[in-house]
């Protein structure tokens, strides 16, 4: 078991289908960025502050977070890959299912927004000439 040092933090990164908005899924090839999502497997005691007491953690294992996307060191240990880094790296604690990363919304354009512009008058108020 890898166990970090003090405010650094061991996480399994965690790789998402990526699909387009028809539904194909994208082969790994179309983007070889590191991913930035990953659960939190352990945690080191917290970084020792001046006065010699350590600072808590924020995160737990367990945790579901976003992190920096060049910040992580690699390492693989039992054949698996896993990031270190240090807390402070950690952007944000998933909370529920919904959070998506941007790697699975890859080549999906964003929805136009149907309204209409201001300077079109609808089709009831339009006099007839006849």
């Amino acid at each position: 078991m890898l166990k970090p040092l003090d405010d650094y933090v061991v996480i399994k990164p965690i790789t998402e289908e990526t699909k387009s908005s028809s539904g194909i899924i994208l082969p790994d090839t179309i983007d070889k960025e590191k991913p930035e999502k990953g659960e939190v497997i352990a945690i080191g005691e917290g970084k020792l502050l001046e006065n010699g007491q350590k600072a808590p953690m924020s995160v737990k294992p367990g945790d579901k977070v976003i992190f920096t996307k060049y910040s992580p060191n690699e390492v693989k240990f039992n054949d698996e890959d896993y990031f270190i880094l240090r807390q402070a790296d950690i952007l944000a604690v998933i909370e529920g299912e919904t959070a998506a990363t941007p790697q699975s919304t890859l080549n999906e354009e964003p929805p136009i927004p149907a309204e209409e512009p201001s300077n079109v008058v609808p089709p009831s108020h339009v006099a007839r000439n006849m």
